[in-house]
């Protein structure tokens, strides 16, 4: 108990802690890992049963957790690339991981997992992908498809090394081993997706049952594995693709990623710093030509695999850095192979610390060069966009379904006057509000009975203040046993452009932006989903701050949404972007050109919008958007989710903190995951 009681303590304090120091979660882990074990303190030792049965359950969390987070549908869009780009960047690790861990002096086999755990990768930048609306991408979902082809790969690889390894097989007995993994994966896809299918289709309520039913099938598939003589992660990698095509977007995934990136992965890591001696690891990083040339060897294979890819599908250089950038970082299952190689004994302490480094690298320079990717992306799509056509919604120029979920009567007149002015429409064709109140039966029935009680009253104030403003409303009142997905399905239902949702007060925020409730929202809707936080009525609204980040699709969106609300209220609207100080002057000109496109000249009402651009040079965002926001009276923001395959490292709170320090009001609006 006092094990579990220590390795749940550090799961909870140590993340926290290395964010303020800049460090991914992970690195705090292994940090951790080496101070509290045998190189350490000596408060644990790998080899306790406890340890090694959390860690065990980690490792197979992380990998089911990477096939429940792979998009599947963005993949089969474009399978065909996916796995041409998949084999390249697979084979040519593995060819030349091989050729080093035999020069090296390693065997043939050690050297195959070598190579196996190289061809890999985790696309860590995907969330920088996501905060830039680049997630549709070609050069993207080619880069994120191939990971279900070299994660595969790479697994079969190691259940192949580890059955030689154990003396088990010979020619025969590989191919029989291959048939097996066949026919294993075949039946755990098909079983858990008719089975999953049946149990979606009935809609069974009981979200616990669901959740019990989804780790039955991850621990099943797992022991399956074991039977069929591979891996347990294979198993568990295989069952997340599976459970991914059935399982809808909603609370129980969220619990499934939640209890694994929360309590069991974070283990795994620590195990991972217990097996970690210090000193040696920096006596290998530092006089050892092995990690340097692993190093070496893993950006060469993958620049080049990258390359060819480009050449093979006429991509620019900044699709070409996406496919690299993306496919570069080594953690799932790279850190997973390693484990279960140098457990078996066919990697030793120099392959691990290599690897260890190799994550350490790649999982900060990916992210990196993703960064420096996507601008030059969004440069290049900024030519494309027309403020007349431009966007996904092209906000200004059409009336809008407006979905505004009721749940505060301090906010609801409010959200209903924004409402209004997001509409937009004329006579022929008008906008519609759409006020909805969403009951959970999740609770006694005379609390349900209260809760109706209470939404009708609310719809009903609604249709009052609807009918007194001239407001085109139609109330909605449903029960469903999940709040959000019950808006997302209402949303759906309706063909609602947009779901706008109140936010009380900053200091309410939960582990995202918003809480979970509209967390769950904006990973559920089907449209975009603006969140409102508004310190005074609307109406009083003239001067309004946009920032944005570089010139895309999505911020062309954020922009169209503060011309509609300018020309409702005849106000006008700062366009702040700020610029790396470093840019020449001829392409500082060229951006501010580009902005200026921009600016349509007319709005919806058929007036002029007053448009100030300012260019800063980027000596601080938040601050400089504080600065700014004191001369407005609305902040217009812009975010996404961002998960990537439940790894504990966080992703950029920026918009969080900005909401937690503006003055006055904002809105965020945030794009669909789908």
């Amino acid at each position: 108990m006092a094990v579990f009681a220590l390795l749940l303590g550090l799961s909870v304090l140590v993340p926290p802690l290395v964010r303020r120091l800049g460090l991914p979660d992970l690195v705090g882990l292994l940090l951790a890992g080496v101070l509290i074990g045998p190189h350490g303190l000596g408060w644990l030792d790998d080899q306790g049963e406890t340890v090694r049965l959390l860690s065990d359950v980690g490792v197979v969390f992380l990998l089911f957790i990477a096939g429940l987070e792979i998009d599947l549908a963005e993949f089969a869009r474009i399978r065909q690339r996916s796995f041409r780009f998949g084999l390249l960047t697979f084979s040519l690790p593995l060819g030349a991981g091989l050729l080093l861990g035999l020069g090296f002096g390693y065997s043939l086999l050690s050297s195959v997992l070598l190579g196996s755990i190289l061809s890999s990768h985790t696309p860590l930048g995907y969330p920088i992908v996501r905060s830039y609306g680049e997630v549709r991408e070609e050069s993207v979902v080619v880069a994120i498809g191939g990971t279900i082809f070299t994660d595969i790969a790479a697994l079969v690889v190691l259940a192949l090394c580890m059955g030689l390894h154990r003396g088990d097989l010979n020619p025969l007995g590989v191919l029989s081993l291959l048939l097996r993994i066949g026919v294993f994966a075949g039946l755990v896809v098909l079983v858990i997706q008719r089975l999953g299918r049946a149990l979606v289709q009935r809609s069974v309520n009981n979200d616990s049952q669901l959740f019990v039913a989804v780790l039955l099938a991850l621990f099943l598939a797992s022991l399956g594995a074991e039977l069929a003589g591979v891996e347990t992660i294979v198993g568990a990698f295989l069952a997340g693709l599976a459970v991914n095509a059935v399982l809808p977007e909603g609370r129980v995934k969220e619990q499934v990623i939640f209890v694994g990136a929360a309590l069991f992965i974070p283990i795994f890591f620590i195990d991972l710093g217990l097996l970690l001696n210090l000193p040696a690891f920096l006596g290998t990083i530092a006089g050892s030509f092995f990690a340097v040339g692993l190093i070496a060897t893993l950006m060469v294979t993958k620049g080049l695999a990258s390359w060819w890819a480009g050449r093979l599908y006429h991509y620019s250089p900044a699709q070409v850095l996406t496919l690299w950038s993306l496919s570069l970082p080594q953690v799932a299952a790279t850190l997973a192979a390693t484990f279960v190689g140098f457990r078996t004994g066919l990697l030793d302490d120099r392959v691990l610390n290599s690897v260890l480094a190799l994550m350490v690298v790649t999982a900060t320079l990916g992210p990196m060069l993703t960064a420096m990717a996507m601008p030059r992306l969004g440069r290049a799509a900024a030519a494309r966009l027309q403020a007349n056509g431009g966007g996904s919604l092209a906000l200004v120029r059409r009336s809008l379904t407006v979905l505004v979920p009721l749940a505060n009567p301090d906010t609801e007149s409010p959200l209903l006057s924004l409402a209004q002015l997001l509409i937009g429409g004329d006579a022929d064709h008008p906008g519609r509000v759409l006020p909805l109140v969403v009951v959970s039966p999740r609770q006694p029935q005379a609390s349900l009975t209260a809760a109706l009680g209470r939404g009708r009253q609310m719809l009903e104030r609604a249709r009052q203040i609807s009918t007194t403003r001239g407001i085109p409303a139609e109330t909605l009142l449903r029960v469903d046993m999940d709040v959000a997905a019950g808006i997302a399905r209402v949303a759906l239902e309706q063909g609602s452009d947009l779901v706008l949702m109140g936010l009380a007060a900053p200091s309410r925020l939960g582990r995202w932006l918003f809480g979970d409730l509209v967390d769950a929202t904006c990973r559920q809707a089907p449209c975009p989903v603006v969140v409102a936080h508004l310190d005074e009525d609307p109406s009083r609204w003239r001067r309004l701050l946009v920032p944005i980040k570089d010139l895309t699709a999505g911020a062309l969106e954020q922009f169209q949404l503060a011309e509609r609300l300018a020309a409702a209220l005849g106000g006008s609207i700062t366009l702040l972007h700020l610029h790396d100080g470093r840019i020449s002057q001829q392409e500082l000109e060229q951006l501010q050109r580009e902005l200026e496109r921009w600016q349509p000249g007319s709005a919806c009402v058929g007036e002029s919008v007053p448009v100030a651009l300012e260019l800063r040079p980027n000596h601080g965002v938040e601050q400089a958007i504080l600065t700014s926001s004191q001369q407005h009276d609305l902040v217009i923001l812009r975010s996404q989710r961002r998960l990537v395959e439940g790894l504990p490292i966080p992703a950029s709170d920026r918009t969080s903190r900005l909401l937690q320090r503006l003055p006055g009001s904002c809105l965020v609006i945030s794009d669909p995951l789908h």
